[in-house]
């Protein structure tokens, strides 16, 4: 028992961080996703309005579920579309250790509002 114990123990922390890590990266991609549909939708602002509205959206959300440790870019967007990565560490249940940086990003096209051609 003295041998298995541990193992077992071992193995329940593992399958435990790994679900950690799954929803992280999970928690990580709908809030870029949700900065993405924040920043897209802003009308006839400027790129840097609708940049930070992402922005704010984004951190809104990650603030919502709890995580801490998390850094939100719109690095990589341009005029015609808009990019929103987020980055975090999943919480590890081995004290001292460092779990890999999860990365995920979303993008999606700008939308733009043009009047209609006048014909005539």
């Amino acid at each position: 028992m003295a041998f298995v114990f541990p193992v077992v123990l071992l193995l329940v922390l593992l399958v435990v961080q790994a679900s950690l890590w799954w929803y992280d990266r999970q928690v990580a991609l709908t809030a870029a996703r949700e900065g993405v549909d924040a920043g897209r939708v802003q009308g006839n602002a400027t790129d840097e309005v609708k940049d930070r509205a992402a922005l704010r959206q984004a951190q809104g959300f990650l603030d919502r579920t709890g995580v801490q440790g998390y850094r939100v870019r719109t690095d990589g967007s341009t005029a015609d579309t808009i990019r929103v990565t987020v980055e975090l560490s999943p919480p590890m249940l081995i004290p001292g250790l460092k779990g890999p940086t999860i990365r995920q990003f979303a993008q999606a096209p700008r939308e733009r509002f043009v009047p209609p051609a006048v014909t005539g």
